[in-house]
């Protein structure tokens, strides 16, 4: 869904800071520790304290390295498997952080099973989604399908528990829960299904 917009922030505002960086001599993977540390920081210090905006503004600022470290490896020319790697690994780092952070406040603050329940469906459930178009690929299928990909899913919690710590509404991030916690088991399903049909025309065949 937010496909089409990448290559707008790529352009107008991840290509500068990546040419300034690579400048300054620093080097992709470096961009995406610190990215991951920042995010993860931020969402297990600001929102198990249930300071909700200020977290997601934060993380927002870090989020944006996923875009230039990318820029910064094609600008140079050291893409890389490792890199690739890395980068993908330490994903999962920052998104289970974030999920984490709303599961400590649900557990302390917050006090409410259901959605600390909740919290956790959406970590794991959001981490099989990507292990599944993994373990697809490297099994020679393609699993690039379903209703909420990793993007749509951290915009979306991103957006809701910003709006929920300034609006004083915390039902926004219960929804957002709700939503993230369906979609992305619908997600693996779709994914399972796909790899399935896959698996069984190559064996027909």
């Amino acid at each position: 869904m937010l496909e089409p917009f990448r290559a707008f922030w790529t352009k107008v505002i991840a290509a500068p800071i990546a040419r300034l960086l690579l400048r300054l001599g620093v080097s992709p993977d470096a961009v995406t520790l610190v990215g991951t540390l920042g995010v993860s920081a931020a969402a297990l210090w600001f929102f198990p304290r249930g300071e909700f905006f200020v977290g997601v503004l934060v993380i927002t600022a870090f989020v944006f390295s996923d875009l230039v470290d990318g820029h910064m490896a094609r600008e140079s020319g050291r893409t890389s498997s490792f890199g690739a790697f890395l980068d993908s690994t330490l994903d999962r780092l920052g998104d289970a952080a974030v999920f984490s952070g709303l599961a400590l406040w649900f557990a302390w603050d917050g006090d409410s099973r259901l959605y600390l329940g909740l919290s956790l469906v959406c970590l794991v459930m959001g981490n099989v989604t990507s292990y599944a178009r993994a373990r697809a690929e490297a099994l020679g299928f393609e699993a690039k399908v379903g209703i909420a990909e990793r993007a749509d899913r951290l915009v979306a919690i991103l957006v809701m528990t910003g709006l929920s710590g300034l609006l004083g509404w915390p039902v926004l991030i219960e929804i957002a829960l709700w939503a993230l916690a369906v979609a992305s088991t619908v997600t693996v399903a779709q994914r399972i299904l796909v790899v399935r049909r896959q698996a069984q025309a190559a064996a027909a065949g």
